[in-house]
């Protein structure tokens, strides 16, 4: 859908839900969405979340990194992956933050992707303190919180196979939103769940117990991709190349100042509680602008494929 007809419809909608008098805060809030996505028809729009891997993206935007470039970047946040694939196929956005299954799948259906840089998402499974998980083998008969079709749901497949724990006596619940994970959690309604930093911290201060970290065996699945509809607008691939400078840029400065520096833009962007930034792990790197590596794309298509 080009960007004039995406305008269209968006417009139409609007009008039938003011027409049909089911308008109040609703209805204000999407004449407002309009309002803003019309305003950014000269930027570069992309899906983010609450992660550690988008933290070069705030920086860029935070420290004016992005205008130093010569470019408009508008960052749109969202709480679960899900949200962030409905947004760039409908065309709301023009890239987003993600990882390599979610791709890969999305190429399966017939989305046309670029990948612009893989990011530094990392992931770790945690045990509440009231599941008493200390191992893997131990997940037998447990809940596990995660997304179908992405990172989480292959990683999970992976550590049941290599725990020999029977596969259909470890119950993967679709959990898309990451505070309600943290929320579930701590009400103690879920045994163990996937999160990335600075949930993980947040669930670690909590008293989960940690099982796996994708560091402990170089598993890199994040990914920041743009639509091929996109790029093939001059102006937005323009837009796209000052955006990855910027994105170097920001990965640079937040390893010189370390990422602790940056505690209360991330408790801001990320909702965290005062004090949580401040206890992310000191050593995390950014490694700036470079491809997915060929093993992981490898690991996502053969997963999905199986």
């Amino acid at each position: 859908m080009n960007r004039m007809k995406l305008f269209f419809t968006l417009a139409t909608a609007v009008l039938c839900m003011t027409a049909c008098g089911n308008g109040g805060d609703e209805t204000k809030k999407t004449e407002d969405a309009l309002d803003a996505w019309k305003a950014d028809s000269a930027a570069l729009r992309v899906a983010v979340m609450p992660t550690i891997d988008c933290l070069p993206l705030f920086v860029a935007e935070e420290e004016g990194m992005f205008e130093r470039q010569g470019v408009s970047v508008s960052l749109y946040p969202y709480q679960a992956q899900m949200d962030c694939d409905t947004a760039i196929k409908s065309g709301w956005v023009d890239a987003m933050v993600t990882d390599l299954v979610r791709v890969e799948r999305m190429k399966s259906q017939g989305m046309s992707l670029r990948c612009l840089t893989a990011t530094d998402l990392q992931w770790q499974l945690l045990a509440g303190k009231h599941a008493k998980i200390k191992r893997l083998k131990q997940l037998e008969n447990k809940m596990i919180a995660m997304t179908r079709y992405s990172a989480t749901a292959m990683l999970a497949d992976v550590l049941v196979d290599s725990a020999s724990v029977t596969d259909e006596h470890v119950f993967r619940i679709q959990v898309n939103d990451l505070s309600v994970r943290l929320q579930m959690l701590e009400t103690e309604t879920m045994d163990a769940m996937f999160l990335p930093e600075p949930q993980a911290t947040v669930a670690r201060q909590m008293g989960a117990e940690l099982l796996y970290d994708t560091q402990w065996n170089n598993v890199c699945m994040g990914v920041l991709v743009a639509s091929e509809a996109s790029q093939a607008d001059t102006l937005r691939h323009r837009l796209t190349e000052g955006m990855l400078k910027a994105y170097s840029e920001a990965c640079d400065t937040i390893n010189s100042r370390g990422v602790r520096y940056y505690s209360k833009l991330l408790s801001r962007k990320c909702g965290l509680k005062d004090g949580v930034a401040d206890s992310l792990p000191a050593d995390l790197h950014f490694h700036g602008v470079r491809q997915p590596r060929p093993e992981d794309i490898s690991k996502a298509a053969s997963w999905l494929n199986k």
